[in-house]
């Protein structure tokens, strides 16, 4: 009976590789984000390479809805340590500093938070694209027209260079509007508290008010985590329907995710992120690969440990990698936990 069961958990687990959050090939353009390469031609850029829409959740002007932080991170004095917090982080277009033609508007008045808006305001049934290139890493995403869209400075201080495209044919996009500009966080934290095109809790309330139930009464930020993580571990369970069915462009909505109970490795990545940072808690949402399949988890931030490299679990005496969604779908088997505490096994490529 047990070896029975040790090879059940192995098949579920090379399943689950195999299969990532959804097909291979769902997964790859769901996710990947730097896989488009840019060329000048004449005047131009023109995108070449993978087409990889990313779905937009439809927003409402410069001010996405507001979520309540309800936690003090500690002394501005260390920055080491998450500055004080308003109760309230709402990321918005100022207009301070930005860029703009009658084409579209890149507004960086808050880089030094960590978020830089886009919007492309001219009418087009072109599919349209946002290109933010950091230091070291560049990240391509989704815009639709009308819209504002938050995107994280992932790669803290630094140059970034911000691009829209607008798709001329197939895989070929122009310029149509970019801007460069330095950057010095005031919070080293700030890209992974404020909500963004891929976690955005603006606007999540049951989410929201879940997590603030959740860590109500609990003063130490790693009681706070294992709460958010052990709801989400227990109440959701994985989506093999939807893993075999996503297609590209897919992007969570926390309600509908707690609603539904259930979900693919980014729902359970972007919920568990989108929760944790609504109550001020720093929480990266990485996404690489485990083993050889995309693959989306989270990693941590507390003031008792620090960033905590990869997403973490508590086995009652230390907290170790936690992968949200093996963790779930396994009910925490001693082989999965394993798996997910073994570092060799996850490789971090994308940060959100």
């Amino acid at each position: 009976m047990r070896s029975h069961g040790r090879i059940f958990v192995g098949l579920m687990l090379a399943v689950l590789l195999l299969g990532g959050c959804g097909a291979a090939r769902s997964c790859q353009e769901t996710f990947e984000s730097g896989g488009e390469e840019a060329v000048v031609l004449g005047a131009e850029w023109i995108f070449e390479g993978a087409d990889v829409p990313m779905e937009a959740v439809p927003g409402e002007g410069a001010a996405p809805k507001t979520a309540q932080n309800a936690a003090d991170l500690g002394a501005v004095a260390n920055p080491e340590v998450p500055a004080a917090l308003p109760l309230i982080l709402v990321p918005e277009a100022s207009g301070v500093k930005e860029k703009r033609n009658d084409r579209a508007v890149i507004d960086y008045s808050n880089a030094a938070e960590g978020y830089v808006m886009v919007q492309f305001t001219a009418a087009t049934q072109k599919r349209l694209k946002a290109q933010v290139a950091g230091p070291t890493t560049t990240y391509t995403y989704d815009l639709t027209v009308g819209e504002w869209e938050v995107f994280p400075l992932s790669e803290g201080n630094g140059t970034y260079k911000v691009t829209v495209f607008e798709n001329v044919m197939d895989h070929q996009y122009t310029m149509e509007l970019s801007v460069s500009f330095a950057v010095e966080l005031k919070d080293p934290f700030g890209p992974y508290l404020y909500p963004n095109q891929y976690v955005d809790y603006s606007g999540a309330v049951k989410a929201t008010a879940k997590a603030a139930e959740l860590v109500k009464g609990k003063d130490r930020t790693l009681d706070q985590v294992f709460a958010v993580y052990d709801y989400v571990v227990k109440n959701l369970s994985y989506d093999y329907a939807k893993a075999a069915s996503v297609t590209s462009g897919y992007l969570p909505v926390l309600d509908s995710v707690l609603q539904e109970g259930k979900g693919i490795c980014f729902d359970y990545a972007s919920l568990m992120a989108g929760m944790l940072r609504s109550q001020g808690i720093p929480c990266k949402l990485v996404v690489g690969y485990a083993g050889k399949a995309y693959h989306a988890w989270i990693s941590v931030w507390t003031k008792e440990s620090g960033w905590v490299d990869g997403v973490i679990y508590f086995d009652g005496i230390t907290w170790k990698r936690m992968d949200p969604t093996f963790a779930s779908t396994s009910k925490k088997s001693a082989e999965i936990m394993a798996y997910i505490g073994n570092d060799v096994n996850y490789t971090e490529k994308y940060l959100y």
